[in-house]
């Protein structure tokens, strides 16, 4: 199988930037979003929209993702979960998510969760910023030339 990213639609804001480094790797990118988004037209782009069921799109995507994949993810339960069958996980700030990483990140977001509900105000995530998006770009090349190396 060949090297695919596989992309958390709802909420990404790097699809353009995915967009245009698959069209340089002639790589295929696979969008999953629980509804119809709107994509140019491109024989490697595909929209997968799954049901509107708790998790629907962070399991299809758990299912497919193979140690050819790239997961583009803010989620960090999924992440886990791609990272237990060998994918590489990046967050679409560049953060790349494994197995060295992701134990802590899955604690601290319970913690931060228990704040939450503790009515604490944890000020909420940093604005996405034009740091992030040059530093995404930066990571998926890199590790997408790993994998295409890798192959």
């Amino acid at each position: 199988m060949s090297v695919h990213i596989l992309v958390d639609a709802d909420a990404c804001p790097v699809k353009e930037e995915i967009f245009k480094t698959a069209y340089r790797l002639k790589m295929p990118v696979t969008l999953v979003a629980n509804a119809y988004l709107r994509l140019p037209n491109h024989p490697l782009l595909t929209m997968k929209v799954v049901s509107d069921g708790f998790d629907a799109a962070d399991d299809w995507i758990a299912e497919n993702a193979t140690p050819q994949s790239v997961v583009i993810t803010a989620d960090i339960l999924l992440a886990g979960r791609c990272i237990e069958v060998g994918a590489t996980v990046l967050a679409p700030t560049g953060k790349p998510f494994n197995s060295s990483n992701i134990g802590g990140a899955i604690a601290t977001r319970a913690i931060m969760a228990d704040l939450r509900a503790g009515l604490e105000q944890t000020g909420g995530p940093a604005p996405f910023s034009n740091k992030d998006r040059s530093q995404f770009l930066n990571a998926l090349d890199r590790e997408l030339q790993r994998l295409i190396r890798a192959a």
